[in-house]
C-alpha cells in the first residue's frame, strides 16, 4: 500500500473510530444510573466520608474482593489505625495479622509501605489528584481514579469488573476487556460518558449497578432502566459480554507442612521469598509431590507422626495441593530458619488461611 491510500485508509479508520465513539456516548446512560443509586445503593461507611485516607483503606480491600466479606475488614482497620500516621507506626506483622483471611496479601504490605511514605515523605498529608496518588505503591488506574473522584470529585473514570460488564453490554462492546486495546477502547468510553457534575456519585452508581443489577449471572434485565437502548439484552448476548481472551490457568502446587509440637510448643518459619503469603508465618514447608517426599530425619527424630491431614486449596492462579504431617515430640529445637513459640501465642502470629484453618479445626483450644 503506497503512501496516499494508507493516508487515505488510515483516514477511514480514524473516521470510523470516530464514529463509533460518538454513538456510544449517551447522556441518558448517566441519568438514569444516578437515578438507580439513589433508590437502591447500600449504606457503606466509606461512601459516608470525604477522607481519602478512609475511600483509600476501602479500594485497596475492595480489590479482587465482594463488599460482603471486605467491610468487616474495613471496620477492624479503620478502629486499629484511624488515620495514616497509626498505621504506618504499625508492627507489619500486626497489619498482616488484621489482614488475615482476606488473601492477596501483597495489598496489606503495600498499603503498610505507602502509608509510611505519606506518613513519613508527605507529613501525613494524603496526595490529592489522580497523578499523585497513581504514584502510590499498590495503587492502580482503578484505585486512583477512584480515589480522586470519591475524595475530590476529579473528573476520573473508574474501570473495575462491574464497570467493564455494564459498558460491554449496553453499548455491545466486543473487544476483550484483558488486551491492552480493548481496555484503551472501555477507557475512552467510560471517560466520554462521564456527567459534566456529580462525578463521584456517577462512578458510584455505575459500579453499584453492576454489582447489585447487573451481575454476571442471572443480570435483573426484567427490572432494568437500561433495558431499552441495552445492547446485549435487545442481541440475546447477555451471558457473552464482556469478552475475556485469555482463559486463567492454575499452577499446581504441592506442599508439605510438618507440624511439630510438643505438649507447650510448636515450630513456626517466617516467608520470606518474593511468593505468596510473603512475610507471613506458617509451619516448616518442603514442597515437592507427596509421592517423593520423605521428612527429613534430623527434624522428626525422637517424635511420633501422630496424624496427615489432606487439604485442597484453590488461589485464583495456583492450585495448592497440601499435606499436613502432625509430629508429637518430646523437646523442640529452633535455629535460625525455626522459630519456637508457644501454642498459647500462636495467635499473634499472621498466618495464611489454609494454616488458620489447621489451626481452629486441630488444635481445638488455641483457635485464631
Amino acid at each position: 500500500m503506497d503512501c496516499k491510500y494508507n493516508f487515505i485508509y488510515e483516514s477511514q479508520k480514524a473516521t470510523t473510530e470516530f464514529f463509533i465513539f460518538v454513538s456510544m456516548i449517551d447522556d441518558d446512560f448517566s441519568l438514569k444510573l444516578i437515578k438507580w443509586y439513589s433508590k437502591n445503593k447500600r449504606n457503606l461507611p466509606w461512601r459516608e466520608t470525604k477522607s481519602p485516607y478512609k475511600i483509600w483503606i476501602s479500594e485497596i480491600i475492595l480489590q479482587q474482593t465482594k463488599v460482603e466479606q471486605g467491610l468487616p475488614y474495613y471496620l477492624k482497620f479503620v478502629k486499629k489505625f484511624p488515620n495514616v500516621h497509626d498505621l504506618a507506626k504499625a508492627n507489619e506483622n500486626i497489619v498482616l495479622k488484621l489482614w488475615q483471611g482476606l488473601g492477596y496479601y501483597s495489598r496489606a504490605r503495600n498499603l503498610h509501605y505507602s502509608s509510611k511514605y505519606i506518613s513519613d515523605s508527605l507529613n501525613g498529608e494524603f496526595p490529592k489528584t489522580y497523578d499523585e496518588l497513581i504514584q502510590l505503591k499498590g495503587v492502580g488506574k482503578y484505585t486512583a481514579s477512584a480515589i480522586a473522584s470519591f475524595a475530590f470529585n476529579e473528573k476520573k473514570a473508574v474501570l473495575d469488573g462491574n464497570v467493564f460488564r455494564v459498558l460491554s453490554r449496553y453499548f455491545g462492546i466486543e473487544d476483550p476487556i484483558d488486551t491492552t486495546s480493548g481496555i484503551k477502547i472501555f477507557e475512552n468510553i467510560a471517560f466520554k460518558n462521564l456527567p459534566k457534575k456529580n462525578i463521584d456519585t456517577y462512578n458510584q452508581s455505575v459500579m453499584e449497578f453492576g454489582a447489585l443489577q447487573c451481575k454476571p449471572v442471572k443480570p435483573l434485565c426484567n427490572s432494568c432502566p437500561l433495558d431499552r437502548k441495552c445492547f446485549a439484552l435487545n442481541n440475546n448476548k447477555i451471558l457473552s459480554l464482556p469478552i475475556k481472551s485469555k482463559k486463567i490457568i492454575k499452577k499446581e502446587r504441592f506442599f508439605n507442612f510438618l507440624v511439630l509440637k510438643s505438649e507447650k510448643f510448636i515450630l513456626l518459619e517466617k516467608r520470606i521469598k518474593n511468593d505468596i503469603w510473603k512475610n507471613m508465618y506458617q509451619f516448616p514447608l518442603f514442597e515437592e509431590p507427596v509421592e517423593s517426599f520423605s521428612p527429613p530425619k534430623e527434624l522428626i527424630k525422637n517424635s511420633i507422626l501422630y496424624k496427615k491431614t489432606e487439604v485442597t486449596h484453590l488461589l485464583t492462579h495456583q492450585k495448592l495441593n497440601v499435606i499436613f504431617w502432625e509430629f508429637k515430640m518430646k523437646n523442640l529445637f529452633q535455629n535460625n530458619k525455626y522459630k519456637k513459640i508457644e501454642i498459647k501465642n500462636l495467635h499473634e502470629y499472621a498466618v495464611p488461611k489454609i494454616v488458620e484453618n489447621y489451626i481452629n479445626q486441630n488444635l481445638s483450644n488455641h483457635r485464631l
